[in-house]
């Protein structure tokens, strides 16, 4: 297991906190044993809290040409048919994978094919079950386009505690199953759009793993 990129300002922040933090107690605390010890303990499991939110395991992917591979690691929330209003203004068949902050936070692509569409969107940060976060939070919206023309929308929608959410692709870009195409950091979402009649493998509360669950079938 490796850290990930994203998590190195982050990682170095809370170590200079840390840092600080002890030092003080340490300084202005010195005969308060019990406080001193508590302020180790609490420094060590924050510290522990971080690095494993950035921890990037080792994996062997699964890869399939006309399936659809879970973008994220969590656990599936929706598998409903739903308007989707802001690429294909039609009806499409709705997956949610929900993103605890305890989960992997790599974003994975689902197919490989070429970015047709993409845009960042600034919003809110309601809670990432709450079905108003598609739509109202921070979230970047990618439209891939399969080698057989089908096209799957993927959304990153940041969550009550995410503040940031990035990504590493743009339209034109060609991209491969199961690579990586961003991070959401903290609590947050992804959702899947895909074809109606599409056969979907996952059940609702299942957890899923990004990169490795078989999420669809495409036909």
């Amino acid at each position: 297991m490796t850290i990930h990129k994203e998590g190195y300002t982050t990682i170095a922040l809370s170590l200079i906190f840390i840092f600080i933090l002890n030092a003080f107690i340490d300084y202005r605390y010195a005969d308060v044993t019990w406080l001193r010890w508590l302020t180790y303990i609490l420094s060590f499991a924050l510290f522990i809290i971080v690095l494993q939110f950035f921890r990037n395991p080792s994996r062997s992917f699964t890869s399939h040409d006309l399936s659809v591979i879970c973008p994220a690691d969590g656990k599936v929330v929706v598998i409903e048919e739903t308007e989707e209003g802001e690429y294909f203004k039609d009806k499409r068949l709705q997956v949610s994978i929900f993103m605890s902050p305890i989960n992997v936070h790599i974003n994975r692509n689902p197919i490989s094919g070429i970015v047709k569409f993409f845009k960042y969107h600034p919003g809110k940060y309601l809670a990432a079950w709450n079905p108003k976060s598609s739509t109202e939070n921070e979230r970047t919206t990618i439209v891939v386009a399969h080698k057989n023309g089908t096209p799957v929308l993927f959304r990153q929608i940041a969550g009550a505690l995410a503040r940031r959410i990035v990504w590493y692709v743009k339209e034109g870009d060609v991209v491969e199953q199961t690579k990586e195409f961003g991070f959401i950091k903290f609590g947050s979402r992804v959702d899947v759009f895909l074809p109606l009649g599409t056969k979907v493998n996952v059940k609702l509360n299942e957890v899923v793993k990004g990169g490795i669950t078989v999420l669809a079938e495409l036909s």
